[in-house]
């Protein structure tokens, strides 16, 4: 039997011997008030004191039972003995008190089954018959103890009536025991499978909430009022919420969700999943896009309620995206060698022609002026031309070891004496006070730094700070260049676009130098960031990695 449960089963004997002790005390001071002298030595009260000494004493070894057993013996023994004892002083044999033997047994068949219950038992009926054997040896003469303690006037039964009584008390003492010995028996066996298949079920209980929270997708469910009943650990990986923030919130609520899938969801006429892409605002102030599955659940009850598995397809988004421009900028590189030799040879003849015919002709103002203009638009167009395909053709990499604040420093420099700088503009080169040495092409990076700071330079017609940093990327060893301005900020819905070829924002440029940067960067398989506020300004973060190979196509 397990300590706990020994102890409990002992308290409970504790209790209940105090409490019949205390209603005999109770029973025999009435009649002692209402019949003053029916015991001539009051044995009755010493016996009931000597139950609640005992009773102390046991609740003052309880912590010793589980190791001492033989306590938990003594006091099953010590009451069948005060039993006999009241017994002995309420008549003996005719005493109306004689069933009292059966609480000992039960309780010795409840604390040590049958076993204990037999032992309490056999030893009742050995006192109860000794009892009685003295009792009727007295009256005969052999012993002159008894009626000094017991009232005179007990009249005893004939010895075969006597002998009747006994075996009766006997054998409802033995049937007693083995009765309560077999229902504690089957209780405990009852108990120990009860035990089992709750250990079973708490088992079960735990491996399906290991297996829900081991799931890599967010899993919820709801009541039929949507309000959250489970939310596994992958939820509150994706939400930010803790599950006591989340149960027993609406859905709705806790994952966004636009009115018009609710009355999707609200359908009853829809039994199949719906798969929902939806935005979600994170309590860290994070935008995350979340792909959704919904579907009612079904029990054998009926529909009670929704289930919703969710994941966090931020990245994979970003991913397609990335996909995306690959395969448009995959289609531009096509076309690149045919407009190289379409365009380009054409127009240096046609400019080269120009510049004769301005200097053999004799031309008016006017027509200078329109020659000038030709030839500058000429110009331009080559250039744009010349940077379209510094875009579109595979690289040629010159991998050098070189200080990389140099790119910041040059690139600061030049800035700084620019025509398209004012007043109100100012320049400013954050890089470490020690060699940065970095293994790249240098011209690439320079035109990286290049690229970002005319953009930034230009999202500032009004003034401004241009920041240009440097720092090294702890996570692996690679760097960071970071183009920070203060101009007119990037709409949220122009960011996935922003890379893409001929999507300037600005007058002046060809529109295709950031597209150059991400195509430098994901040639050195590093990654952009790019944050901005409309109104306060745009940060452009490259990471470059350590040096790795670097991919030619």
């Amino acid at each position: 039997m397990p300590t706990s449960d020994l102890r409990r089963k002992l308290r409970w004997l504790i209790g209940i011997r105090a409490i019949i002790s205390t209603a005999l005390l109770g029973s025999a001071t009435f009649a002692q008030i209402n019949s003053p002298g029916s015991f001539p030595v009051d044995p009755f009260f010493v016996l009931i004191g000597l139950i609640f000494g005992l009773t102390v004493f046991y609740a003052a070894t309880l912590r010793l039972a589980d190791r001492h057993r033989w306590l938990v013996d003594i006091q099953l023994a010590g009451d069948a003995l005060i039993v006999s004892a009241f017994i002995y002083f309420t008549g003996g044999i005719s005493s109306y008190f004689s069933s009292l033997y059966v609480l000992p047994i039960v309780a010795a068949s409840t604390v040590q089954f049958r076993r204990g219950g037999v032992m309490v038992a056999t030893l009742s009926a050995i006192l109860y018959a000794g009892l009685v054997t003295a009792q009727y040896l007295t009256a005969s003469g052999f012993l002159d103890t008894y009626p000094a303690l017991v009232n005179a006037s007990v009249v005893l039964p004939p010895r075969s009536v006597a002998q009747y009584i006994v075996a009766l008390n006997l054998l409802g003492f033995f049937g007693a025991a083995l009765l309560s010995g077999s229902l504690a028996n089957s209780l405990r066996s009852a108990g120990a499978q009860l035990e089992q298949a709750s250990t079973e079920i708490a088992d079960l209980q735990a491996l399906n909430q290991h297996v829900i929270d081991s799931l890599p997708s967010g899993l919820a469910t709801t009541d039929p009022q949507q309000r959250i009943l489970t939310f596994n650990h992958a939820a509150e990986a994706i939400t930010g919420l803790p599950f006591r923030s989340a149960v027993g919130r609406p859905i709705s609520d806790v994952l966004q969700l636009p009115a018009a899938l609710l009355a999707i969801l609200n359908d009853d006429a829809h039994v199949a999943a719906h798969r929902f892409d939806v935005r979600y605002r994170a309590p860290d102030g994070r935008d995350l896009d979340i792909g959704l599955s919904a579907t009612h659940l079904q029990t054998p009850a009926g529909r009670t309620g929704l289930l919703f598995t969710f994941q966090d397809v931020t990245n994979i988004k970003k991913l397609q995206n990335d996909a995306a421009i690959q395969q448009r900028l995959a289609a531009v590189g096509e076309m690149a060698a045919g407009i190289a030799h379409e365009i380009r040879n054409p127009l240096a003849s046609m400019s080269g022609s120009i510049q004769i015919l301005r200097h053999e002709l004799p031309l008016s103002a006017e027509q200078e002026q329109l020659m000038d203009i030709v030839l500058r638009e000429s110009e331009r167009l080559n250039t744009t031309i010349r940077s379209f395909l510094a875009y579109a053709r595979p690289q040629q990499f010159r991998i050098t070891r070189f200080d990389i604040r140099r790119a910041l420093n040059d690139t600061a420099l030049l800035l700084r004496n620019s025509s398209e700088i004012s007043e109100e503009h100012s320049i400013e080169a954050d890089a470490p006070g020690t060699e940065l040495w970095y293994e790249a092409d240098e011209g690439q990076v320079k035109q990286i730094v290049w690229n970002l700071a005319t953009n930034g330079l230009r999202a500032m017609p009004e003034g401004g700070k241009l920041r240009l940093a440097v720092a090294v990327e702890p996570s692996n060893e690679g760097v960071v260049i970071t183009v920070q301005d203060e101009g007119v900020g990037i709409p949220p819905e122009e960011l996935d676009r922003l890379f893409q070829p001929f999507h300037g924002r600005f007058a002046k440029g060809s529109g295709l130098g950031l597209a150059i940067v991400h195509r430098i960067v994901s040639d050195y398989h590093g990654e952009i960031r790019v944050s901005s506020n409309a109104g306060k300004g745009t940060t452009v973060s490259v990471r470059l990695p350590a040096r790795a190979a670097v991919a030619t196509s």
